[in-house]
């Protein structure tokens, strides 16, 4: 009797054991194929729950004759639900999507092609989203805040009393960074005055930023990199956004944005005016921040006849009247004392017309007309100039499963004219580029995409640039990417320098094509980038850039016979080499931004090497910012310019800027306070900014704020 129980009991677990299945599940990254091990398995409405191998496989039990749900999760991934039908194999591939997946919606559009930042080998670093919010609220008038606190850039004064602006990138002076606006090249030349002290940030989806020669790609000028500035386009929901900043030094910003889509129309409209009372916080009777006002006004039109075809037609209007100098001159007091005053008007129009040939293949063409009138004035002095340029350009694009395809012809024009105001001759000119580019894009896999580009300019009187370049892209896990790439780049000669803007053009003569040439480039650069998630709710990010560019027979600005300047292509070359380090920290509501930059700019002419003046050699960023969704944010952050080597021999002073950010939102409106520069640093608290007396004054390099301490505030509406 007893054998047969035991009989018994061993038939009944067979037949249970053979009604069960072992199903072997192998967990891989989806873009890279490569095993995942130590993933979480869990089948779905039951309690069993087993842990992939080493080799990322795991074996389940089920005795469901008609389907499961296998619910797997790994740490850095988004977690994963498998519906596994009948007849059930014997071996199941899950494939698991990197959290960080949600990049693949930030399209990038400044290599032509229409690639995630993920997938492009180009290195691309966007500010967009919350940040460009964030940004918005320290500087809502302009864009100087939005780039100078990324590494690697910087924003260089160039008028101690104006307050004007110029950007550089990796410790090379403003002429050799270009900035466009949706692919335009709209502040370029003489237009490059005030650029970025014009360019509103509310209307903006996205800030794209090249580092290192870009001219394979627009041109000359990006011998540093370029800035493309991405706008807003209208969505079938409506967009209306108010914004008011007011500020402690009498500053007063009013911007507004509207977008909407109907049907196949479209329209987004922005509309500021800005301005700003005198401001002497050092009270040396000069003024830190001049008195101005601006009015902006960019309305566009969008057009959609078909899916396949789209037309936008935009104009951009900025009028400003900025004048600084002596306070009692500003506040008319006296009728005598120094000054300067700048009066700019700026049109542009952009036509885009973009078309798709099926799914492989588009059209692209664009064109723009930019006008830019500015009058500089100070006593005894006027500039009077006016710049007329044109933009036009045809690509087309094909798109395969391997390669990627662009090729496209543009012409550039500049046709500069002045007043004649003063002794010195005129310096018009007249400057006509075209350019033929093509450019490829190779998945050779999945872990390794190429891009490369090839583009010739003729520029008249001047001669031809052949541009090649090339990016690579590593993808060997999914926590670790790496880009290496480089190019050659261009510059064609220009009065419109850092150099001659400190000086207003006064006695700047003319550029020659006979004596002077085509400054010309190359740059290589490499970044390392590892991203992952640590005891499941720390996220780390970690990017490591080398750079190194080096320009030949730069044009540099000397002295000449009666006490003029003029344009010299030097016997030598500058070169920049560093490194870039980001390291970026999350922890449920906490983001924390460390960057550190290491930059070595010398100018070689001879046998003698000096430090290209005005370049911090060390330069630390501190950004720590906490958020309740959709109720609070707070930031806090801090900066340290190292010393830097002035125009006239002395070594400027080390210093921190130091900045709180605080804001509540609510559904339809939010409020903020910013403190900015809170520790007061301040070049006229600790050297001094000119020499001879106030009422002909001899300015000095401008290497650190001259505002301090100033606090804003404002109000967000959303309707």
């Amino acid at each position: 009797m007893q054998k047969f129980i035991f009989l018994l009991l061993f038939i009944c677990t067979s037949i249970a054991a053979t009604a069960q299945q072992q199903i072997r599940i192998l967990i891989k990254d989806k873009a890279t194929q490569t095993i995942l091990p130590g993933a979480s398995i869990l089948i779905k409405g039951s309690k069993q729950t087993v842990i992939a191998d080493s080799t990322g496989a795991a074996v389940v039990l089920t005795d469901s004759k008609e389907k499961m749900i296998v619910v797997v999760s790994h740490i850095g991934y988004e977690t994963a639900e498998q519906e596994v039908s009948s007849p059930f194999l014997s071996t199941i591939d899950i494939l698991l999507v990197p959290a960080e997946e949600e990049e693949e919606e930030i399209i990038i559009t400044s290599t032509r092609s229409t690639r995630s930042i993920r997938t492009i080998p180009t290195r691309v670093e966007f500010i967009a989203g919350e940040e460009l919010d964030e940004k918005a609220n320290m500087k809502p008038g302009d864009i100087r805040m939005l780039l100078n606190e990324s590494t690697g850039i910087q924003t260089q004064q160039t008028s101690a009393t104006s307050a004007n602006a110029a950007i550089r990138i990796q410790g090379l002076d403003g002429r050799y960074t270009q900035i466009l606006k949706d692919g335009f090249p709209l502040y370029s030349g003489a237009a490059s005055g005030l650029g970025l002290l014009q360019i509103p940030p509310l209307d903006l989806k996205q800030a794209e930023i090249i580092k290192g020669s870009s001219s394979t790609l627009y041109g000359g000028g990006a011998i540093a990199g370029l800035v493309n500035l991405i706008s807003k386009t209208p969505t079938d929901v409506q967009e209306l956004k108010f914004h008011f900043n007011g500020t402690t030094a009498a500053g007063l910003d009013l911007n507004m944005f509207y977008g909407k889509r109907f049907n196949k129309f479209g329209v987004t409209l922005f509309a500021a005016r800005n301005s700003n009372a005198a401001y002497d916080p050092a009270e040396i009777n000069l003024s830190a921040i001049p008195k101005f006002q601006r009015y902006t006004v960019n309305p566009r039109l969008f057009f959609y006849p078909s899916e396949k075809t789209k037309l936008v037609f935009g104009i951009n209007t900025v009028v400003e009247d900025r004048l600084g100098g002596n306070m009692d001159y500003i506040k008319k007091t006296v009728s005598n004392g120094y000054y300067e005053q700048n009066k700019t008007k700026r049109f542009s129009t952009q036509f885009s017309f973009d078309h798709d040939f099926g799914t492989n293949s588009h059209l692209t063409i664009k064109q723009s007309i930019n006008s830019f009138n500015r009058i500089i004035t100070s006593p005894g002095y006027t500039f009077d100039g006016k710049q007329l340029s044109t933009f036009s350009e045809a690509n087309y694009s094909r798109r395969g499963e391997i390669a990627e395809w662009v090729a496209g012809i543009n012409l550039w024009t500049e046709d500069f004219k002045e007043q004649q105001t003063t002794a010195t001759p005129l310096r018009n000119y007249q400057q006509v580029t075209t350019g033929l580019f093509v450019q490829n894009v190779l998945r050779i896999n999945e872990w390794l995409h190429v891009e490369s580009g090839l583009r010739g300019d003729y520029v008249i009187d001047y001669g031809f640039a052949f541009l090649p370049r090339v990016s690579i892209l590593l993808k060997p896990t999914a926590h670790f990417t790496s880009r290496i790439g480089g190019g050659l780049g261009y510059k064609a000669p220009s009065i419109f320098t850092e150099e001659s803007e400190r000086l207003q053009y006064k006695q700047v003569l003319a550029v020659n094509p006979t004596t002077n040439k085509l400054e010309k480039s190359y740059g290589v650069n490499a970044d390392f980038n590892y991203k992952t998630n640590l005891f499941e709710e720390l996220s780390v990010s970690i990017n490591q850039l080398f750079f190194y560019t080096r320009i030949n027979n730069p044009l540099l600005l000397r002295g000449s016979s009666g006490f003029n300047y003029s344009f010299v292509n030097i016997n030598g070359h500058i070169d920049t080499r560093g490194t870039e380090t980001n390291i970026k920290l999350g922890y449920n509501g906490f983001k924390l931004f460390l960057g550190y930059t290491f930059t070595d700019t010398k100018i070689h002419e001879g046998s003698n090497k000096t430090v290209n003046p005005l370049t911090p050699r060390n330069r630390i960023n501190t950004v720590l910012m906490y958020e309740v969704e959709e109720k609070w944010k707070l930031g806090l952050e801090a900066y340290y310019f190292d010393k830097q080597q002035l125009n006239d021999g002395a070594t400027g002073k080390p210093y921190w800027i130091c900045g709180f950010m605080a804001e509540r939102l609510w559904e339809k409106f939010s409020l903020y306070i910013n403190f900015e520069n809170f520790l007061d640093a301040r070049q006229t608290r600790f050297d001094s900014i000119y020499t001879g007396s106030i009422s002909n004054p001899v300015f000095r390099d401008i290497y650190a704020p001259l505002d301090g301490f100033v606090v804003n505030g404002g109000l967000k509406l959303k309707l």
